[in-house]
């Protein structure tokens, strides 16, 4: 009798505890619900990060400009007083070499289809290359009396008129080469200059803090490799500059020379037609 009255009561209470189990994981599952959804909605309702402040270069060329010393912004200024000669160069010959190419196309069609030597040279702007030379050979040829040049014959005195101003007109065009030459070939090691200059600085401040920390070098090592580059800068345009006014000038002074020779030759012709 007992031991039925023991496995009733255990019935009982086996039946009991699967009747609270499920209210259990009920109450659970709302509980873990609410903390998802209270998770989710906490970064929302969090406050945005503010933006990041830029951080400012302690080494680049605005540092050196600010902080470097005399000798370093004596490089730094020769480089930019070479680099800004170098353009203006640059820019004014390209703009005269083509001026004269317009002008000698000009001159090969309208020139020497005119009824005479005078309308010619009207026909002709103020100031010009081939204006100069005409009016060169023309006074050489009216004008040739003297006791210096009487032993001098006619058409050798035109020739070394007109050949007088086809040089002058040459050295004209070329200036400026000159400056262009020495900028492309000094301005990389005035930048070397600049570079030696600042490592000898990153080994004189290691030398004084006794330790070669990297704020200690980074600055000057900063400040020559600028240097460096800067001098490649100025020097590339230049070289590059001087090369393609060479070869223009070359094409330009063709056509000058072909005017001179056949305005000579003009000049001749009506020396010889006044003498029948």
């Amino acid at each position: 009798m007992i031991s039925r009255l023991s496995a009733v009561i255990a019935a009982f209470a086996f039946a009991a505890t699967l009747a609270v189990s499920p209210v259990q994981a009920q109450d659970q599952k709302p509980a873990d619900a609410a903390s998802a959804v209270a998770a989710d909605a906490a970064p929302a309702t969090a406050a945005p990060a503010a933006p990041a402040a830029a951080v400012e270069n302690p080494y680049g060329l605005q540092a050196m400009l600010k902080h470097g010393d005399a000798v370093s912004k004596g490089v730094l200024a020769i480089l930019a007083l070479m680099s800004m000669g170098s353009w203006y160069i640059l820019i004014t010959k390209l703009w005269d070499t083509q001026k004269m190419g317009t002008e000698a196309k000009a001159v090969r069609a309208t020139f020497f289809k005119k009824a005479s030597l005078a309308e010619g040279v009207k026909g002709l702007k103020e100031g010009s290359a081939f204006r100069f030379i005409a009016e060169s050979g023309i006074e050489a040829s009216e004008h040739h009396e003297g006791a210096l040049t009487e032993n001098i014959d006619h058409n050798s005195w035109v020739t070394m008129s007109v050949d007088r101003s086809v040089g002058e007109v040459g050295t004209r065009l070329q200036g400026g080469l000159g400056f262009l030459a020495t900028v492309g070939s000094t301005s990389p090691f005035i930048g070397l200059f600049g570079t030696v200059w600042g490592i000898l600085q990153a080994l004189t401040a290691i030398g004084v803090a006794g330790q070669a920390s990297i704020d200690k070098v980074a600055g000057p090592v900063g400040e020559a490799l600028i240097m460096t580059a800067l001098g490649l800068a100025v020097a590339v345009p230049a070289v590059l500059g001087y090369n393609w006014l060479v070869n223009r000038n070359k094409a330009v002074m063709a056509n000058v020379r072909a005017f001179g020779a056949d305005l000579h030759g003009v000049l001749m012709g009506n020396r010889s037609v006044a003498k029948r």
